[in-house]
């Protein structure tokens, strides 16, 4: 059989990089690569009673069809909790539930943009948003990240002169993969300049909860009176990533177009675990465990911090993130970044070499992603030694 395949799929090639990271996953590797939640913050024996309880008292509703939009006591109870916790939904935006913060970035795109439409991102950005902006045919138009966010300049030229921009593409706290949190000043200018250019923001939140250092900064859609943010959350990194339960706030008539493409996809996310998040939020100590999981980070991240500061010095610089998963770590100029990961994994350390991360992966780049959220605390004072060793030894 000849396959001919899809013209926005066909030209996709498997990344040289990503096949790095398969060949180097195992058991015996250190995860620095990963981008899981915690283990230990997975409230599991909630969950467990959460589920028995439903399934006692309501299982057809558990195991039944639903809505596409979403469960409707999930619904409310997430629309307060946006309202007091990041002033978000105006009287003309709508909030419905979807299968993980993933499909609602990829429904903004269906929705949104044709084939050669330009998505202006940040670069380095979310691996996972980049691929699903590709795969729908969309041009990427990449702005470089400073230190508190998009070079603002680079955006506005940006606009200026990418033909058809339909989104600008932004995750302003704790950003993955740099860990950098976009200042305030950064989220008004960039608000500023999407009004005046008359494109739309997607503002991609899923780490917003995890702040363990600092005072909040207010989110983009907090901004949002002229109906230009479509908001993306997850319970993925506070519940459970397994479980896949997103949601999208976005104008009214926006969120209706996403919900018409959700039903060609797989008609509403899954009942069970939407119930269990509503449980979650209003039946267990919601506040307390999200200062659990803020707890756990903190430490890791310390941790790690403190132990790059020890073994590679001032070879390196790094983020010194205030919330999130992710630091990012900028190689000495001599040494190639590819074949450091290439070594480093061979001593059994995963990380992820940063031009994965580029709008344009062949543009240049030192870097490479740690995650300090899934390797255990001896995982990373480990695998931060032998990083150093090889940094010594091998360059």
């Amino acid at each position: 059989m000849n396959y001919t395949f899809s013209n926005r799929i066909a030209s996709l090639q498997p990344s040289i990089i990503r096949e790095i990271l398969k060949a180097s996953s195992g058991q015996n590797v250190i995860p620095f690569s990963a981008g899981n939640p915690a283990p230990e913050t997975f409230p599991i024996e909630a969950i467990r009673t959460f589920t028995q309880s439903i399934l006692e008292q309501d299982p057809v509703t558990a195991l039944q069809y639903g809505i596409t939009e979403g469960y409707v006591p999930l619904r409310a109870a997430l629309q307060q909790h946006l309202e007091q916790n990041f002033n978000t939904g105006k009287p003309s935006d709508q909030l419905f539930i979807v299968s993980g913060a993933q499909q609602g970035i990829e429904l903004a795109c269906k929705v949104l943009c044709n084939e050669g439409d330009t998505i202006i991102c940040e670069s380095p950005s979310f691996i996972g948003s980049l691929n699903s902006f590709r795969a729908s045919g969309a041009k990427l138009a990449g702005v470089p990240m400073e230190t508190d966010g998009m070079d603002i300049d680079k955006l506005e030229h940006a606009l200026q002169t990418e033909p058809n921009v339909k989104m600008i593409y932004v995750i302003p706290s704790f950003q993955n993969p740099t860990g950098v949190t976009t200042s305030l000043e950064k989220r008004q200018a960039i608000y500023a300049l999407a009004k005046k250019y008359g494109v739309m923001i997607l503002e991609d939140n899923p780490y917003g909860e995890l702040r363990f250092k600092g005072e909040d900064v207010p989110t983009i859609k907090s901004m949002d009176e002229d109906g230009l943010v479509i908001y993306v959350g997850s319970f993925s990194k506070i519940l459970s990533a397994g479980l896949r339960v997103g949601f999208v706030q976005a104008p009214h008539e926006v969120v209706e177009k996403m919900v018409v493409a959700k039903q060609g996809e797989d008609v509403h996310t899954a009942m069970l675990p939407q119930i269990l998040a509503h449980r979650f939020m209003t039946e267990y100590d919601y506040a307390g465990h999200i200062n659990l999981i803020r707890d756990v980070y903190l430490r890791k991240a310390t941790l790690m911090m403190d132990k790059l500061q020890e073994h590679l010095g001032d070879a390196v610089t790094y983020t010194r993130p205030d919330g999130g998963l992710f630091l990012w770590c900028d190689l000495p100029a001599h040494v190639p970044m590819v074949d450091y990961a290439k070594t480093a994994a061979a001593q059994g350390v995963a990380v992820v070499p940063g031009n994965a991360f580029l709008v344009n992966e062949q543009d240049p780049c030192n870097a490479i992603r740690l995650n300090f959220s899934t390797p255990s605390d001896e995982q990373i004072a480990k695998g931060v030694e032998i990083l150093g060793q090889v940094l010594r030894n091998s360059f």
